[in-house]
């Protein structure tokens, strides 16, 4: 008979196993979020960041008239089709800053 301890369990059949999670030690891949330390200054470039979008769609408005006033035939704004993948994310030829 063979002597010494036994080196496993015996597992049941019908007994689940159990799975450890291997989590990466480290730094972890992605951006971050870094909280601001002036709420006022966040304030700020959030009222800029508004403004800059409005004169931006006020000029592209009054381009598309002006040059339809100037040709002969009626212009006409052409989009690309719209992306179902990612509806977040920035179409062309819509401003978004």
């Amino acid at each position: 008979m063979a002597q010494g301890a036994k080196k496993f369990k015996p597992q049941r059949p019908g007994a689940a196993k159990k799975h450890h999670q291997n989590k990466p030690k480290g730094l972890k891949k992605g951006g971050r979020i870094i909280a601001p330390k002036k709420a006022q200054v966040v304030e700020q470039q959030k009222l800029k960041k508004g403004l800059e979008v409005a004169i931006r769609n006020k000029i592209e408005q009054e381009v598309t008239q002006r040059a339809s006033s100037k040709l002969h035939k009626p212009l006409s704004v052409v989009k690309g089709p719209e992306k179902k993948g990612n509806p977040g994310a920035a179409r062309p030829g819509t401003s978004s800053k």
